[in-house]
């Protein structure tokens, strides 16, 4: 399994459900490694690493959960960075 970085933010009803407190838990499911935090223009983003196979797993699991609220989705793909140590809520 190769490593992966991924870069998501979600759109529609996504602040205020319980979103991130939801993606914290998935994502320690799943030994990712990043974060999750709200934005001022009411997205949610996420950046996480870890094996590509567990964060295509991690996705599905929190579009079944919130599928409902999501309106729109961006996600890219690049190499890790190496850079995050487990996985934590942001707050800007």
């Amino acid at each position: 399994m190769s490593e992966k970085q991924v870069h998501i933010y979600y759109s529609g009803t996504v602040q205020g459900v319980g979103f991130r407190y939801k993606t914290l838990h998935v994502a320690v499911k799943y030994n990712l490694s990043g974060w999750v935090k709200n934005l001022p223009d009411g997205r949610v983003e996420i950046l996480a690493e870890a094996p590509e196979e567990d964060l295509l797993e991690f996705i599905k699991d929190l579009e079944s959960v919130f599928g409902l609220y999501i309106k729109q989705k961006q996600i890219s793909w690049q190499k890790p960075s190496g850079q995050t140590q487990g996985f934590e809520i942001k707050f800007y």
